[in-house]
């Protein structure tokens, strides 16, 4: 390769690389496709990730072509997208599909839309290495995120790898979401993101409804060039005083709105004020929110707790934000999903009780009955409503046990 110079390279290269490659390409005068493979599983896989690169290589227009590849441990999707970036940065173009075989789809028919959201985990989508063991965690949700845990300069290989990884992770049970940036490079997102059927985009720093709308027209264009009819839902992130202002507008601009959720760091900065773990300086601005969500027939769902390591702080912060009427929040690493769900979920006795209430309303029916009394006192609709909904959540998070009645609850 002496003399010659690199047209594109992408990914990572150095002993503290796991699960990621690093790629170099470089166009020459003759020779036709000479590879150069060094990779820490080569004695096991590397005739197969020898093929592989061959097999993208034949999507693309390069006759005379050194490819250069020094593996640590990456998958095939992961070597395919830092190979495909490599070539689209030095200005080589595919003739057909470069993307790899797609696993069949978990769910075809895609999510509902008031699912249990509870937890969502966040994971850089130029970090190959979080996303593939991020369903065995159990988050609710996944964020493949490609705004701000991405550097300005790698967002078009970030928006490979996540094409990639929606065509070829099995991510358990978690819906499958993705974070576009903001404007016309989150539009440029979704032409990558879409075909491969997200469940959800999240749609940061909204302040109107109008940027809904925007996001909502390209899906729409995309999926009717495309056929599809998959559901994609939207989860539009307030972030600005301007956003908490038109939340209500916000979560009306579109029936794929599923969700509201806030971004405390920005919103905080926007306001000039430190953002503290008792969260006094967002109370407003989250309980607007809740309210707005509310108004909308959508979920409201709370920004992330970013201290790791306070896990008290987690717990009492998830059950603040249940009592505020959140449904849910995000979480920044796999440790923090089993303590938001245990903050989310309804103790015993709200359960038992829920349990009972909805108990008596189907006896009521049963007989006929336009009143509903529990005991000594008489239920209203709106509270025999809130207990059915209750229920239906604890029965989707499995809350009851797994061979006595539903009124028994796991512990």
């Amino acid at each position: 390769m002496a003399g010659q110079s690199v047209v594109g390279e992408a990914g990572r290269r150095g002993s503290d690389v796991r699960s990621d490659c690093w790629v170099a390409v470089e166009e020459v005068g003759s020779g036709g496709i000479q590879l150069e493979l060094t990779s820490k599983v080569d004695g096991l896989f590397g005739q197969a990730i020898r093929q592989g690169i061959h097999e993208t290589l034949g999507a693309f227009a390069c006759e005379h072509l050194v490819v250069r590849v020094e593996d640590q441990g990456a998958l095939p999707w992961v070597i395919q997208a830092r190979l495909e970036t490599a070539l689209h940065r030095g200005g080589i173009e595919p003739l057909g599909d470069p993307r790899p075989p797609a696993r069949p789809p978990h769910r075809p028919n895609g999510t509902p839309k008031d699912r249990l959201r509870r937890s969502r985990l966040y994971l850089p989508g130029n970090e190959p290495k979080f996303a593939v063991n991020a369903g065995l965690h159990l988050p609710d949700g996944v964020i493949l995120d490609l705004e701000d845990s991405v550097h300005p300069g790698e967002k078009d290989a970030a928006r490979l790898m996540v094409r990639n990884a929606l065509r070829c992770v099995d991510f358990g049970q978690a819906e499958r979401m993705v974070r576009i940036n903001q404007g016309d490079l989150g539009l440029e997102d979704l032409d990558l993101v879409v075909p491969e059927m997200p469940e959800m985009i999240l749609i940061p720093k909204v302040e109107t409804s109008g940027q809904v709308k925007q996001v909502q027209a390209r899906i729409d264009a995309i999926q009717e060039d495309q056929g599809s009819d998959h559901p994609i839902w939207l989860m539009p992130i307030l972030e600005s005083a301007q956003g908490v202002e038109n939340a209500v507008h916000i979560a009306l601009a579109s029936p794929s709105v599923a969700a509201l959720t806030i971004g405390l760091e920005d919103y905080t900065a926007d306001l000039g004020v430190v953002k503290t773990p008792e969260g006094f300086e967002s109370l407003w601005a989250r309980s607007r929110l809740v309210n707005a969500a509310r108004a909308a027939g959508v979920q409201a769902i709370d920004s992330v707790y970013g201290d790791v390591a306070d896990e008290a702080g987690l717990l009492a912060w998830c059950k603040r934000s249940r009592a505020m009427g959140f449904q849910g929040m995000g979480c920044i690493h796999p440790r923090q999903i089993r303590i938001i769900h245990d903050g989310f979920a309804p103790g015993e006795e709200e359960l038992q009780k829920a349990l009972r209430i909805v108990a008596a309303f189907e006896e009521a029916e049963a007989k006929g009955l336009g009143v509903v009394s529990l005991g000594t006192k008489m239920i209203d609709r709106p509270v025999v409503l809130r207990a059915q909904k209750l229920v239906g959540q604890a029965r989707e998070a499995g809350l009851f046990g797994d061979h006595g009645e539903e009124g028994e609850v796991t512990p």
